[in-house]
């Protein structure tokens, strides 16, 4: 890993920072850099403005030496740190993150099971019960997604409601890493959710199927 010393300025403060690469025997990238300034400052990297010898750095995967930014260099950063306030909601929001994960994985383990059955793997006189065994185990799934999502939607309401009882202006400009952050959670269990949908509307399907089939070898 190749190191590198830069002077990170942001505002009257200075701060040391010594950047390696994440990758081995290369040098360390503008992307190596604004992690490591994020992790220094709090300001995170979206909203970072990096300025080096009057020039604005844009180009994350470009080495600094490409961009110019050599040992002992001052590089000036423009950006806003998060509030604690906002920390706080952004830790709640990594935490339902990890959720939605095990629950998009009982999903996806659903979906091979189902998949399984529609390719003949399981025995016919098994498809009825497991097959009613995954619509259950479907509908959970989906009322777990929008368990998630409700408690996702009233992530900042709280804050909100708090800083309006105490007249607190500047409302809308504040928490907008965590807004943004938010709204990609909400689009993700929303796409988790139109999954269930499919997948359980597939599984009613080839009950119904079965079902006509028995009914047609009762006659």
């Amino acid at each position: 890993m190749i190191l590198k010393t830069t002077e990170v300025l942001i505002g009257n403060e200075k701060h040391i920072v010594q950047i390696t690469s994440h990758q081995e025997d290369s040098e360390p990238t503008l992307q190596d850099m604004a992690l490591l300034i994020e992790q220094v400052t709090g300001v995170p990297v979206p909203f970072q403005k990096l300025i080096c010898k009057g020039k604005s750095l844009k180009e994350m995967e470009q080495p600094l030496s490409a961009l110019g930014v050599k040992n002992g260099c001052k590089v000036m950063l423009i950006g806003k740190r998060n509030s604690p306030e906002e920390e706080a909601e952004l830790k709640k929001l990594k935490d339902f993150e990890k959720s939605v994960e095990q629950i998009a994985n009982k999903l996806e383990e659903i979906n091979k099971e189902f998949t399984g059955i529609q390719k003949g793997f399981l025995a016919k006189d098994l498809q009825a019960e497991a097959l009613n065994h995954l619509d259950k185990r479907i509908k959970g799934t989906a009322e777990q997604f929008m368990k998630i999502l409700e408690q996702i939607d009233a992530i900042l309401d709280n804050v909100f409601l708090e800083r309006r009882r105490k007249l607190t202006k500047n409302l809308p400009e504040n928490f907008s890493d965590c807004k943004l952050k938010k709204k990609g959670l909400v689009k993700k269990v929303q796409a988790f959710l139109a999954q269930c949908d499919t997948v359980e509307g597939s599984i009613g399907q080839e009950m119904d199927k079965l079902q006509s089939k028995n009914l047609a070898l009762a006659e």
